[in-house]
C-alpha cells in the first residue's frame, strides 16, 4: 500500500510540472455579438438586417484531408442575440447541391455526411462544453463534450433539450439558423466572454473544416482549441426556469419462462404514471427531480458474443443521468470505476447470479457549476424493496466536487454510498457499501500531454485487505508521435458495488507508441504503426495475463481505412473456463496458455449509399483454433433512412474433450424516419452463445419540441427451437412543460 501511496504522489508531481509546462496556442480568432430588439425569422433567408451587426465567424480552417490550409469550402457563422435566445446562422458553400444525410432522425452521426456543429464554453473552463449542430435537411442535433474532448468518447448525444431551428437549401451553398433559448444552457450571471468553435462536414469537397485551426493529431471536438465569443452586454440570469415533464406509460408483458402451478401463463396488465422535473437553481447549477422513472422507451443493448472471463461494459442510456454524468462516471478508469450509475435499478440475485430489476422509487440530482473553477454532483436514489426476490431497498448517494486547475486540468474528489434500508438481518445482501476517491486530471492547454493518476478506498463489512486501488497514465501526443504509459493496481478488498470494477487482485501495465505519416499526393492521407503492450500481475501467482499487439492503420482520402493487426496472449486460468462461451468442457483451472492471431478490417467509404464494414480473424485459441469475422453491410435510402445488418461468426476448432463449435451472432436493423418528428426502428437480434432470438420494434412520435409518444414491442425467444421466452408491449408518453 505504501508503494502505490508513493507511485500516486510522484504520478501526481508529474501531472503537475507537465501542466505547467504546457504549450500555448497560437492567434485566438474572436467573434462579436450584438443585442437585437428585431423579430428573428427562423425561415433560411438570412434577410434580417440583426445578423449583419456584429463581428462573424469566417475563414475555416482544413481539418481534414490536410490541417495546413484554408477550407476550400468556406462557411460564414452570424450571431446575435435578445433577452430570450442566442440566435446562430451559418452560410455554408459547397460545389453542388447533392447533399447527403443518414436519415430524418434527431442526433444523427457527423461521420459520413453534410452538417455544422457549434460548440460552447460558456464557463471558459476548457474541460465541458454544450453543442448544436443542423443538416441542410434541418435535423437537429444537441449534446455534451467532457474532458475537453479529448477522444470521441468525450462525445455524447444523448442529452436532448428544447431549441429552434430551420435550414434552406440554395444554389451553391446552405444556410442553418437556430436560435437557442438561454433557458436551455448553463452559463455564469454576468459572463461576458464564451469560447466558441464550429466545425463542418462537405461530403462533395470531401473535406472537415474548423472556425479555429485544430491540429490533425487532435480531436475536431477538442475544446484546447476554441476561439472568444465577446458578448455586447453581461449576460444575465432569466427568471424562474423550471421544465416538467411528465409521462403515462401502460404495458403487457407475458413471461412463458415462469408459468404458474398449472402451467399456463397469462398476460400481465401494467400501468405506471411518474415523471421528472429539471430547476435551474442557479444558471450553472441544475436541480433534476424524478418520481417513479420508466426507462421502458430506452433501446436494448446491442447482444455481443462474449468471449471474455469478465463483465462486459455497457453505456448508460437513461436520459436522468445524463447531464453532466462526466462529474459522476469519469473517476478511475474503464477497467475501474467507483460508480456505474447502470447499477442502480438493477440487482443481482445472489443465488441464481441472474440480474433483476430493482425499481426505482424516486431520486434527486444537483449538478453543474459553482462558478469558473468549481463543479459539483450530488445525486441520491432509492429503489424499491422487492419481496419477492427478497431483496430489500437501497439507497444511493454519490457526492462529486471538482476543482479547475491551470488550464485545463482539474482535480476531483467522490464519494459513493449503498445503504441497505432494511433492518432484519439478510446474510445475502451487505449493509452498506462504501467508496472515497481522489482524481486528478491532466490536460495541458494544447493537449499535448495529457493523463491522469487516482487513489480510491473502500469502506466495506468485509475483512479483507487491500480495500484500494490506484493508478496513473501520461500520454504523449503530437502530430506524429503518440506515446503512452498506464498503470493499475486493484486490491484484493477493492469491492465498489456501484462501481464497474470487472476483476480484482492484479497490477497491471499498458505501454503504448503509434507514428503517423502524411503523404501529401496519393490516395493515402495518413497511415503508421502502433505497439500496445498489456501485462497483468496477481501478487501471489505472479504473470497471469498478456496481450501484444502491433497494427498498421491506412486511412484513405475517400474517408475509408483499413487495420492490419497481430496480437500475441498469454492467460493463465484461475478458475475452470470455457473459452467457447457456451457452458461446453471447461478448461482446468490452474493452467495457462499462449496464442498468436491476425486480423485485418476495412471500413469503406460511409458517403456512398451502400457502405460495410468488415473484420477478419484467425489464429490459435487457448489449446486450439479460431476463426472469426465480424461486421456490417448498410444501405442508406435518402432521406428516409436506412437498412443494416451487423454480424458475427466465430468458428472453434478445439481438441478434446472440447468440441468444435460455431457461433453465429445476426442482427438485421431498420431504421425508418417518415419525417422529422416520425421515426420507426426495428431490429432483429439472433445470438445463438446464449440461445437467445431477440425482436424488437420502436414507434416514436415527436408531437411537440422534446415531447414524445412511443410505441415499443419486444419478444425473446430460444435460438435452438424457437420457443417463446416473453414478450411486451409498451406505449408511453412524454410532455414536456416550461413553467
Amino acid at each position: 500500500m505504501i508503494r502505490s501511496l508513493t507511485l500516486s504522489l510522484i504520478g501526481l508531481l508529474s501531472l503537475c510540472a507537465i501542466t505547467v509546462r504546457g504549450q500555448t496556442p497560437g492567434n485566438i480568432p474572436q467573434i462579436s455579438l450584438k443585442r437585437t430588439t428585431q423579430k428573428i425569422s427562423l425561415d433560411g433567408k438570412l434577410d434580417e438586417p440583426a445578423w449583419y451587426t456584429g463581428v462573424p465567424a469566417k475563414d475555416f480552417w482544413q481539418y481534414f484531408p490536410q490541417d495546413s490550409s484554408y477550407a476550400a469550402a468556406q462557411t460564414e457563422i452570424f450571431l446575435c442575440y435578445d433577452d430570450e435566445f442566442l440566435y446562430i446562422a451559418a452560410k455554408c458553400y459547397a460545389v453542388g447541391n447533392e447533399y447527403i444525410t443518414p436519415s430524418l432522425r434527431r442526433d444523427y452521426q457527423a461521420g459520413g455526411s453534410d452538417n455544422i456543429t457549434f460548440l460552447f464554453d460558456p464557463f471558459n473552463d476548457r474541460t465541458n462544453a454544450f453543442f448544436f449542430g443542423l443538416n441542410p435537411y434541418g435535423v437537429q442535433r444537441e449534446g455534451l463534450i467532457a474532458n475537453g474532448g479529448s477522444s470521441f468518447g468525450d462525445f455524447s448525444t444523448s442529452w436532448d433539450n428544447k431549441w429552434y431551428s430551420a435550414a434552406k437549401i440554395e444554389d451553391g451553398f446552405w444556410v442553418a439558423e437556430l436560435a437557442i433559448p438561454f433557458k436551455s444552457i448553463r452559463f455564469k450571471d454576468g459572463s461576458f466572454n464564451w469560447r466558441f468553435n464550429a466545425y463542418r462536414f462537405d461530403t462533395q469537397s470531401n473535406e472537415w473544416s474548423t472556425w479555429q485551426q485544430i491540429p490533425r493529431n487532435q480531436p475536431i471536438l477538442s475544446l484546447a482549441f476554441m476561439g472568444d465569443m465577446q458578448w455586447e452586454e453581461p449576460l444575465k440570469k432569466l427568471g424562474t426556469n423550471i421544465s416538467l415533464i411528465p409521462f403515462v406509460a401502460a404495458s403487457i408483458e407475458e413471461d412463458f419462462e415462469t408459468p404458474a402451478a398449472d402451467g399456463t401463463t397469462k398476460p400481465v396488465l401494467n400501468f405506471e404514471v411518474g415523471g421528472d422535473a429539471k430547476i435551474a437553481v442557479t444558471s450553472g447549477l441544475n436541480l433534476d427531480l424524478t418520481i417513479n422513472p420508466d426507462f421502458s422507451q430506452v433501446e436494448v443493448d446491442r447482444q455481443v458474443t462474449d468471449l471474455s472471463r469478465f463483465e462486459i461494459f455497457f453505456p448508460e442510456r437513461r436520459q436522468f443521468f445524463l447531464e453532466n454524468a462526466d462529474l459522476f462516471s469519469t473517476f478511475g478508469n474503464s477497467r475501474m470505476n467507483p460508480f456505474f450509475s447502470r447499477r442502480i435499478g438493477v440487482a443481482t440475485d445472489t443465488i441464481t447470479d441472474n440480474t433483476i430489476k430493482n425499481r426505482i422509487l424516486y431520486g434527486a440530482r444537483l449538478s453543474g457549476k459553482l462558478d469558473n473553477n468549481w463543479r459539483l454532483g450530488l445525486l441520491n436514489m432509492q429503489t424499491a424493496k422487492d419481496d419477492r426476490n427478497d431483496l430489500p431497498g437501497y439507497n444511493y448517494t454519490v457526492a462529486a466536487l471538482q476543482r479547475k486547475v491551470f488550464s485545463s486540468s482539474n482535480i476531483g474528489v467522490i464519494f459513493v454510498n449503498k445503504q441497505r434500508l432494511s433492518t432484519k438481518d439478510n446474510d445475502l445482501y451487505t449493509p452498506y457499501n462504501r467508496v472515497l476517491g481522489l482524481d486528478y486530471n491532466l490536460a495541458s492547454r494544447d493537449n499535448v500531454w495529457t493523463g491522469k493518476v487516482f487513489y480510491h478506498q473502500a469502506f466495506t463489512p468485509a475483512k479483507i485487505e487491500q480495500k484500494f486501488s490506484q493508478g496513473l497514465r501520461l500520454q504523449y501526443s503530437t502530430r506524429t508521435l503518440r506515446v503512452e504509459w498506464e498503470h493499475q493496481y486493484v486490491g484484493e478488498g477493492f469491492d465498489a458495488e456501484v462501481g464497474f470494477v470487472p476483476r480484482k487482485d492484479y497490477f497491471r501495465i499498458n505501454p503504448a507508441v503509434a507514428v503517423s505519416f502524411y503523404p501529401t499526393t496519393g490516395s493515402i492521407n495518413r497511415h503508421g504503426p502502433s505497439v500496445r503492450s498489456t501485462f497483468f500481475w496477481n501478487p501471489e501467482i505472479g504473470k497471469t495475463d498478456h496481450e501484444m499487439q502491433f497494427t498498421y492503420a491506412v486511412n484513405f482520402r475517400d474517408n475509408s481505412q483499413v487495420r492490419l493487426t497481430l496480437r500475441n496472449e498469454y492467460t493463465y486460468l484461475f478458475d475452470a473456463f470455457d473459452p467457447t462461451g457456451t457452458d461446453g468442457i471447461a478448461l482446468a483451472e490452474d493452467t495457462d496458455y499462449t496464442y498468436t492471431s491476425v486480423s485485418l478490417s476495412y471500413n469503406s467509404d460511409r458517403r456512398k449509399r451502400f457502405s460495410f464494414r468488415i473484420d477478419p480473424r484467425y489464429g490459435s485459441y487457448f489449446n486450439g483454433k479460431r476463426l472469426g469475422i465480424r461486421g456490417s453491410f448498410t444501405y442508406r435510402y435518402q432521406p428516409y433512412g436506412s437498412i443494416s445488418l451487423n454480424y458475427g461468426y466465430n468458428y472453434f476448432e478445439m481438441p478434446e474433450p472440447q468440441s468444435t463449435v460455431a457461433l453465429f451472432l445476426i442482427g438485421p436493423r431498420i431504421d425508418l424516419t417518415l419525417s422529422k418528428n416520425f421515426f420507426f426502428t426495428s431490429f432483429f437480434q439472433y445470438n445463438d452463445q446464449i440461445d437467445n432470438i431477440n425482436v424488437n420494434a420502436r414507434l416514436q412520435w415527436r408531437f411537440k419540441p422534446v415531447s414524445d409518444f412511443f410505441l415499443v414491442y419486444t419478444d425473446n425467444y430460444f435460438a435452438e427451437d424457437v420457443r417463446v421466452k416473453n414478450r411486451a408491449i409498451i406505449a408511453k408518453l412524454t410532455y414536456w412543460l416550461n413553467l
